[in-house]
């Protein structure tokens, strides 16, 4: 089987109602970002970050994959899949995708602010102020925020290069490090940018451009693939 390799952004969970990390004027869910999505305002106000979180993950729960989702993991049948997102949500894995990579962390997991290896499934919406690791400190998301380390780039830039088939679905290719993941794949190797505003991509040989949503534009890049790359 091709190896295709999918970096997936906000676009694809706007169509499922979610809104994540970058909005207009620098808000998000009408919160300033960096009141809860730095380690600032964690310290800051860790009441506050907590209570943000718990809210977009009753949102979350709630939301179902759409279309593009579902494409996604349907492609599962005639190629080797790994999606790379920078969404936290959970949205890929409802869809039945197996092998998701999250660049930015995940809503539904915890982690200890003493130990950075120690990471827990959320079990169901809330994580509050006195939740805490088996080292007795303070629970906090498994959100990677603005001002820190992206833990996972170096495995994401690494499958990357393996890529025979890459796709950018639904993201502005502005948010780096992750935008830079584009500049890994291989001159020969068949690229597909889904998205509805175009983003700003310099020329480059096996460039395939669908000014699409994420659902319909993904419609059409399976019935590219399934035409061109299988029998």
């Amino acid at each position: 089987m091709k190896k295709l390799v999918v970096l997936t952004g906000s676009g694809i969970s706007a169509e499922s109602g979610l809104k994540t990390f970058r909005e207009s004027g620098g808000l998000w869910e009408g919160y300033d970002v960096y009141e809860v999505a730095t380690p600032e305002g964690w310290h800051k106000d860790p009441a506050l970050v907590l209570d943000f979180y718990n809210q977009r993950r009753k949102q979350a729960m709630d939301a179902e994959p759409n279309d593009a989702h579902r494409v996604l993991a349907d492609l599962e049948k005639n190629f080797e899949v790994t999606i790379i997102t920078q969404n936290v949500d959970n949205l890929h894995e409802k869809a039945g995708s197996t092998n998701v990579i999250h660049l930015h962390g995940e809503l539904f997991k915890s982690r200890s602010t003493a130990d950075e290896s120690l990471v827990y499934d959320i079990e169901g919406w809330e994580l509050n102020l006195g939740d805490t690791c088996e080292k007795g400190s303070q629970l906090r998301p498994h959100i990677v925020w603005f001002g820190e380390m992206v833990p996972m780039m170096e495995v994401a830039a690494e499958i990357t290069l393996k890529a025979d088939i890459y796709i950018v679905v639904g993201t502005s290719l502005v948010v780096y490090p992750a935008a830079g993941l584009l500049d890994y794949v291989a001159s020969d190797v068949p690229k597909f940018i889904v998205d509805p505003n175009m983003p700003g991509v310099r020329s480059r040989p096996n460039l395939f451009l669908i000014e699409e949503k994420a659902s319909t534009g993904m419609k059409k890049v399976q019935g590219m693939l399934l035409s061109d790359y299988t029998n």
